[in-house]
């Protein structure tokens, strides 16, 4: 069981993290793609993913297990940058020190079977340049060939995660927020309890929390094992999918979902759920049916322009990059576009 416990300073200092992370993506997602279940969630991202490994993601395997601990040093804190260069930099400038405290652990670690660990792991806790080579290498290519082609629906489901926490905190505040990530969480005032594999107890003192949200976080939430106590601390936690996430319609469908989309009310509808509607709000807003509303949604989101997540009793449906660049507003350009190596 894991128990947070909050100061009336804490509960000032608690926010979600603005968009994912790209090293807790690579390192829950390729923990989840060596395990089995889930497969509603991932089951075809694993088809499509597993036959796109190579030797070099031999090194991940040996520092990622399925199940367990996993190196501290591969989720640092990244001072609020969102591009994965910087991100995979600030895991190579690891002080020999904290690689040496890291991979003992993992090392020990119960899960791993009783075998000492592959040279090139014993490599990277010395510091060697090679080793930190190949570790940036690996986790640059495995970035590019599992993650980013899905990068746009991942950063949708969390983008439609925030604006659900959004809400909560319109209609709740801080107590409304936590209290909305039941049953993952369970906020029993002043302490934050999780299902946790270890018993552990976090005293926030003030510092406050980041709650982050993970689209490959799997069931329940993950802290670092030793996090260093000048920061704030990160709490990860997992967020809804919507079924059939990683496989895309073909071309000659999405073009006939295009051509039912055409409408003034669907149209509208889109403009309107930019900042997050229930359908029971577009009902009202636009003067229809709550089916009706429910029928457009529907076709927005098999077009890939919205996505739809439940929020207790209540669907809450929020845009996408691709509808955003239907109206004429396109998101930003991606500033994580992964390297050549």
């Amino acid at each position: 069981m894991l128990r947070v416990h909050f100061t009336a300073e804490d509960i000032a200092r608690v926010r979600v993290a603005a968009a994912p992370d790209h090293l807790w993506e690579i390192t829950n997602s390729y923990q989840t793609l060596l395990r089995k279940d889930d497969t509603l969630a991932f089951g075809d991202w694993r088809r499509l993913v597993r036959p796109r490994l190579s030797r070099t993601d031999g090194l991940l395997t040996a520092l990622l297990p399925p199940r367990g601990y996993s190196p501290d040093f591969l989720t640092p804190d990244l001072l609020g940058t969102f591009a994965v260069e910087s991100a995979v930099d600030r895991v190579l400038s690891t002080p020999r020190s904290i690689l040496r405290r890291d991979l003992a652990r993992l090392a020990a670690s119960p899960a791993r079977p009783r075998r000492p660990l592959p040279t090139g792991v014993r490599a990277l806790a010395d510091g060697e340049p090679e080793a930190l080579r190949r570790l940036g290498a690996a986790l640059h290519a495995y970035h590019r060939r599992a993650l980013v082609p899905f990068r746009p629906h991942v950063r949708a489901q969390v983008d439609a995660d925030r604006a659900a926490r959004a809400r909560a905190v319109l209609d709740g505040g801080t107590d409304g927020l936590l209290a909305s990530f039941r049953p993952t969480l369970r906020w029993e005032p002043p302490v934050l309890t999780a299902d946790y594999p270890v018993d552990r107890e976090l005293r926030l003192g003030g510092r406050g929390l980041l709650l982050q949200p993970s689209f490959f976080c799997s069931r329940r939430p993950i802290m670092l094992a030793s996090p260093a106590p000048e920061l704030v601390p990160v709490l990860v936690y997992p967020i809804q999918h919507t079924l059939g996430w990683a496989t895309r319609p073909s071309a000659a469908e999405r073009d006939a979902e295009l051509g039912v989309l055409l409408g003034r009310t669907r149209a509208a509808i889109l403009e309107d759920v930019v900042t997050g509607r229930t359908t029971g709000e577009l009902a009202r807003r636009f003067g229809i049916s709550g089916a009706a509303a429910s029928q457009h949604t529907a076709v927005l989101r098999r077009a890939g322009l919205l996505l739809s997540m439940r929020r207790s009793r209540h669907v809450v449906h929020t845009i996408t990059p691709a509808g955003l660049t239907l109206l004429g507003d396109p998101p930003d350009a991606p500033s994580d576009a992964p390297s050549d190596e």
